[in-house]
This record gives structure tokens, sequence and C-alpha cells, in this order.
């Protein structure tokens, strides 16, 4: 009996290993892909293990993202002496395939009677493009991909039980998950809705839970606020107002979810409603499951996530300026959202008695399998490109033969002490270099601009294959300073400024 307890998770376990090795397969060429992201959270995580510090590489406290992901990185380190960017295809290897395993081991429990619904899963899992993304770089959402699975988890345990130790284990991830991203609200967010819409519980209970939760999961999140607000004066680092409109962002969010369907670039014309008809469905549900009573299960929870999550991130580009919305900033909802949108077929298959059941799940199984080829296209595309050049970013070919990195690295000799370096990119200039160098200012803060035009006596250092438009470039800087060129090539070069303007 013990032994086909575990049995059933062979499964499980194989496709674990599998993502693990294709994660590592992709990136075995350059290494893990290294982000300007990336290189805030490595060098926090090196000062971390090395001095306890929060400090970054450019000298400044880690303000604009939470700890813990650093601090993961830095136990790591500690550990085994590794540095975070050589460990990181380990580090997202492990991670991806902790994924992986959670969410077949769950789905164990509540499709007990469709195995090849499983297996599709986690095949469309392994394969997905957007997740395959996420672990080839340094980046945060790894391990809140994690979190959010593992809450998932806990949060059904909490659902059979409504016990106050299984209340303090959600308490305690969605804690961890806040000070790994700040979208790790959502998980309250969602927790607390699903307790509001459980009927197994009093209004008693239910007031006392919430308050348990409330304040239980934003105390490491309120900590590090505050560490941040003693450090610099600001609580997420300088944020401006939002541009996008709400409608452009549900727009943006349903390209993003055309994508994960593999559907041709010619259906993002329908992306808006794509994004709408996905959350009122999901929404719909959700309420009617509430009104039956039948709330305590795997599939609501993913439900509730998948929209509280995706309404958060559009509700939150509406009013704050960030990246635009992409597959990176909605990967979390990725797994959950695939189960919200594919829960119910089983179940749904399981409940017609004729002969026309096993034509729909032929026409199912059909359907997940084209889906599973598409992406595996373009994994084979993506893995062959990265084959030749890298993982996109600061580990690719681009950088790594560069002519200005080659120069940097062995020239760092050149910058007198005490003279400020400037550049478009500082990551850059500490990841190739270790110096420490200060970002020109947004062109928006123009109280920042007019204290770098004030500096009297700066290098400036300008990688030519860089375009941010939100910083000033080389030109405005030659329209108030006379800069005085040291070095040019092909793809960079150094200028000093000694105080003489045009």
């Amino acid at each position: 009996m013990q032994a086909s307890r575990y049995l059933k998770h062979i499964d499980t376990l194989i496709a674990t290993i599998i993502g693990y090795f294709i994660v590592y397969a992709f990136t075995s060429y350059s290494g893990v892909g290294i982000s300007p992201d990336s290189i805030m959270y490595a060098s926090t995580a090196t000062n971390i293990q090395a001095h306890f510090s929060l400090m970054t590489f450019n000298g400044t406290p880690l303000v604009f993202f939470p700890v813990f992901y650093p601090f993961f990185l830095g136990v790591i380190q500690f550990i085994t002496r590794v540095d975070p960017i050589t460990a990181g295809s380990v580090i997202n290897s492990c991670l991806f395939a902790s994924a992986i395993f959670i969410t077949g081991w769950m789905m164990e429990r509540f499709i007990t009677h469709a195995r090849i619904y499983k297996w599709l899963i986690l095949i469309a899992i392994i394969l997905s493009p957007a997740l395959l993304e996420i672990y080839s770089f340094l980046w945060s959402e790894t391990l809140f991909i994690l979190e959010v699975m593992l809450f998932i988890m806990a949060y059904h345990h909490y659902l059979r039980l409504h016990s106050n130790l299984s209340l303090l284990i959600v308490v305690i991830i969605a804690a961890i998950a806040c000070i790994t991203r700040y979208a790790g609200i959502t998980l309250i967010g969602t927790a607390g809705l699903l307790m509001l819409l459980d009927d197994h519980l009093t209004i008693r209970k239910k007031i006392t839970h919430i308050l348990i939760l409330s304040f239980g999961s934003v105390s490491l999140l309120v900590g590090n606020l505050i560490l941040n607000s003693f450090n610099t004066g600001l609580s997420t680092g300088t944020r401006l107002p939002s541009i996008t409109p709400f409608s452009k962002n549900l727009y943006y969010a349903g390209t993003v979810f055309c994508d994960w369907a593999s559907f041709d670039e010619s259906a993002d014309k329908y992306a808006m409603a794509v994004a709408a008809i996905i959350f009122i469905s999901l929404i719909a549900i959700l309420g009617w499951k509430a009104l039956k009573g039948r709330i305590n299960s795997y599939e609501n929870v993913v439900i509730a996530f998948a929209v509280v999550y995706g309404l958060f991130i559009i509700l939150l580009a509406t009013f704050s300026r960030f990246e635009r919305i992409n597959s990176r900033l909605l990967s979390p909802m990725f797994i959950p959202l695939l189960l919200a949108c594919t829960s119910w077929i089983p179940d749904v298959l399981l409940m017609i008695k004729n002969k026309s059941k096993y034509v729909l799940a032929g026409i199912t199984i059909i359907l997940m399998l084209a889906l599973d080829y598409a992406t595996l296209q373009v994994d084979l595309q993506r893995y062959n490109d990265e084959m030749d050049y890298g993982v996109p970013g600061y580990s690719d070919d681009s950088w790594n033969t560069s002519p200005f990195v080659a120069f940097l690295r062995t020239h760092k000799n050149i910058f007198k002490p005490g003279v400020p370096i400037y550049t478009d990119a500082d990551e850059a200039v500490y990841l190739f270099t270790g110096m420490t160098s200060r970002i020109v200012p947004h062109r928006y803060f123009k109280k920042d601009v007019e204290k770098f035009f004030a500096v009297k006596h700066y290098y400036y250092v300008w990688f030519k294959t860089l375009d941010n438009s939100e910083l000033i470039n080389i030109n405005d800087i030659k329209k108030v300073h006379k800069l005085n060129e040291l070095y040019d090539l092909k793809d960079g070069a150094i200028y000093e400024y000694t105080g003489e303007n045009k």
C-alpha cells in the first residue's frame, strides 16, 4: 500500500527531472541570463553574505526590490561559496523542478481520474516558453512562482482543516512572498477573498482569521518598507505615475494570454476581448461555486489567485509606471491560469455517459498536443539561438565578445581616483569591471538633471548599443557640456568633462 502511494507520483518525478535538465540545457552555453535586475540581486546577495549589508553594486541600499530574493541568493552563496551568477543555472533548474513537482503532487489530489490530463498539463508547463524564459534568467520570479505553488498547496490544506496551524503556514508563505516580490500581496488578497467566500467558517472565525492573515502576512513587508524609508526616505524607490490607461493594460495582458496559447499574431486585435472573457469567466465560476458551497477545492484556489494577481498587475500598471505588461510580469499566474482554464475538462467528460465523451476527449487531447507541439517549435528555435549567441542579456555573445567591454576590463586604471564615473549602464560597468559608477539621470527628473549638469569633473562611459529613451543621452549632454573624447570604439566610448560648457 505504501509503495503504491509513492508509485503514483513517478510521472511527476519524471517531469521534475526533465524540467531540471531543460533549464540547465538552455543556460549551458553562456550561463544564466543577466539583466540589470539580475545584477542588482546578485550584487546585493554578495554584500549580504559578506557583510550582512543590503547595499547594491552602485553603493546604494536595495529599495526598488524587496530583500528576500537577494537574501536567498546570499544564503546559497554563503553555503556553496559560489557567486549567484555562476550558480544561477543550477539554482534556476532546481527552482523550476520544484515548481513542477509541487504542481504534479497537487494535481494527483484533485484530478484522480484523468492521468492523461495530468501528463498533458505537466508537458505544457515543461515546454512553456514563458516559464523557460523566466527560468533562464536570474530573476526573482523564479522563486516567487515556487512560493505561489506552495501557497496554493498550503491554502488547500487550510481549507480542509481551518486550524490555527494550517493558517499559520499560509501566513508564513504569504509573508515571505511579499518580501520576494511586492506583488506577493496578491497572495494575501487571494486568501482573504477565499475566506470571505468560505461558508465553512463562522462569522467570528472569519473575522479572526482574516485579521491574523492580514497583520501576519504584511509584517515582514512593513518591516522591509520601514527599513527602506529609514535608509533612503523612499519605501519602494521612485515611482512615476502611469501613462497607460486600464483598457490599454487589459489589451497588453490579452496579448500575453494569446501568446501563451500559441495564437497567431493576428489574434492580438482581439486581445482585450480575450483578457476580459478570461477574467469574467473565472470570476463567474468562482462566484457560482461560492453560492453552491463548493469553495473548498484546489481549483478554486488557483482560480482566485489567477483573478487577483492578473487584475492587480493590470490595475497597478494603470496607476504606477513601470515596464509594459509582458510575459515576465504575468508569469506567476501561468500555472494557476492553465489549471483554472482546464481543470473542469476531466469532470465534464466524466459526467457524459454516452460514447460522445470519447470523441470530446479525443478532441481535447488533440488540442492540447497541438499546443504542446507549437510551444515545442518555439522552444527549439530559442534553444538554437541561445546555443549560437547565449541567453539574451549581459551574458550573451554581443557582450562577451564586445571590444569595448574587453577594453574596459583591461584599462580600469585610466580613471583618476576620486573623479565620478557616469554611464548609461552602471550595472554593465560593475558586471564587467567591478567598478562603481553612477547612472545618468532620467530626463523626467528635472532636479536630478540639473544636479548632473552642475558637476564640474566626471568621466562618461557610453555603451553605444544601448538605447534607453528615459535617460538623458550623449547628445543631450553634448548640448551643455564640452566632452573630451578619450577613447572611441565601435560599440562604446569614454569621455571626460573638466568643467567647460558649450
